[in-house]
């Protein structure tokens, strides 16, 4: 089609840009990107693609079938707010000899999950809000031998920090003021000390990203845990958003001489870092979850939520995909780990927002995801498991009302929960999955390729090497 690169070619020239940087997402939820000089953007570039190397790509093609290409979506296009004299553009992979999308290419994933909602006449449109946790250290250091390992993470605002004469920085003398350990939410300046860090994210999502920002704020844990809100949009938007956003985090903390991280339990003995995730299902401009059910939900909400329930298990190994997730998901620290349907009770996995019941509100939160998950891979298999749940008439089960932190542990063990590990979600993702090759949305071989991945990259990695804390346990039995 003509014309493709007239928009890039026209932002690049307008703004002075000779760059444009070319970015992709590989399998486990990683930005990857390549530069081309502005003498190489044409519309060939946009309709063709340019070539790339599939087998250096984590959890992507075998050698011997490596060649891939990358076709920029030209609404993506935007001024890269971090590196002078660059426009940055996502792009889609194709495989150059069959010259179709690439199924595991998870923003085709995503393009075509939006496709099934359509084609079940269930719904015209799904709508996605996550809450993006993160924190921001001063410093970070980790290790691993044959004969040691270590992990250091600092921050000025670490309680731990209570007993020093100055500051990290040596000079300034300790002026005391620190959220505690859970005491993060949402005590103002001076304890709160990354108010201004986080303006700047939220301009800059804004400003360069075009994307919508509900609030921002300190989260509950000491040592820099923040959250920024952005407003819901569509499945793929929301997930090249999430991307967006965790670039803009990541490279705003760099700038003020921090690092971020969206590890989702990096502290021991604090509040871990999640990524609820609010979705809704809309046809014909009308929401399709509002009803005079529970918590003011339709018949059609609640299997909906009944189809998240049933496969729950195996969309954690998509949600929580690291070990380092079910540190987080642990009693205790408001941890949604029971797979049951509330209105209030934020240990539960579906929770229904109470703030409003103006219709268009009414949405489900799916709280046990963390954003070290792939958005596109994580919200494709949400709505599959939720239109599932419509299909079959999953019923949700009986509301979860008590409160967990007075529950004897005896009987919240007799409550659904969602894995306890990586190693078990991937055993039931292994056995439950045939409600994510619906549509051809999610493959046999993109399952396949995912659970070998974590396998061998996460899983085995951890399950293989001694933990310093097993020094401590068992060195002198």
């Amino acid at each position: 089609m003509a014309n493709e690169s007239k928009d890039a070619l026209k932002l690049m020239k307008d703004n002075g840009c000779d760059v444009l940087d070319i970015k992709f997402i590989d399998l486990p939820g990683v930005w990857q990107h390549v530069s081309v000089p502005i003498s190489e953007v044409d519309d060939s570039l946009f309709t063709n693609g340019t070539g790339f190397d599939g087998s250096s790509i984590r959890g992507f093609q075998s050698i011997d079938e490596s060649d891939m290409l990358l076709v920029p979506d030209q609404s993506t296009v935007k001024i890269d707010p971090f590196v002078d004299g660059q426009v940055t553009v996502i792009a889609d992979i194709k495989d150059p000899v069959a010259g179709d999308k690439y199924s595991k290419d998870p923003r085709n994933v995503a393009k075509k999950a939006e496709e099934y909602l359509k084609s079940t006449g269930v719904g015209d449109n799904s709508f996605w809000g996550p809450e993006v946790e993160f924190f921001v250290f001063d410093s970070v250091q980790f290790d691993y031998s044959a004969n040691s390992s270590m992990h250091y993470v600092d921050s000025d605002e670490g309680i731990w920090n209570s007993g020093n004469p100055y500051m990290i920085d040596g000079e300034t003398p300790n002026m005391g003021h620190r959220p505690k350990h859970k005491g993060g939410y949402f005590p103002v300046s001076p304890v709160d000390t990354q108010q201004d860090m986080r303006n700047e994210m939220i301009r800059i999502m804004r400003d360069s990203f075009g994307i919508k920002v509900e609030k921002q704020h300190h989260e509950v844990a000491t040592a820099g845990q923040g959250e920024i809100d952005i407003v819901y949009n569509t499945l793929l938007d929301t997930a090249d958003n999430v991307m967006a956003y965790k670039y803009v985090v990541k490279n705003v903390a760099k700038r003020h001489g921090k690092v971020a991280t969206f590890m989702p339990k990096p502290i021991f003995e604090d509040n871990g870092t999640g990524m609820h995730t609010h979705q809704s299902i809309w046809k014909d401009g009308k929401p399709l979850f509002a009803g005079d059910g529970y918590g003011g939900f339709s018949k059609l909400g609640l299997n909906y939520t009944g189809g998240l329930i049933k496969h729950g298990k195996a969309l954690m190994a998509l949600a929580a995909p690291t070990t380092n997730s079910y540190k987080r998901l642990t009693p205790g620290y408001e941890a949604p780990t029971i797979l049951a349907l509330s209105a209030r009770n934020r240990s539960a996995a579906c929770r229904v927002p109470m703030y409003f019941q103006n219709p268009a509100a009414k949405r489900i939160e799916f709280r046990s995801a963390d954003p070290t998950c792939n958005p596109y891979l994580t919200f494709s298999a949400m709505l599959l498991a939720g239109l599932d749940g419509i299909e079959k008439g999953y019923d949700p089960g009986e509301p979860l009302e008590h409160d967990l932190f007075e529950l004897p542990l005896e009987e919240q063990a007799k409550l659904p929960q969602v894995p306890a590990s990586l190693d078990e979600a991937l055993n039931a993702l292994e056995e439950d999955h045939d409600f994510l090759l619906k549509g051809g949305v999610f493959t046999e071989d993109l399952i396949k390729s995912w659970i070998d991945f974590k396998r061998e990259n996460d899983v085995d990695p951890i399950r293989l090497r001694p933990h310093p804390y097993e020094f401590y346990l068992t060195f002198d039995a």
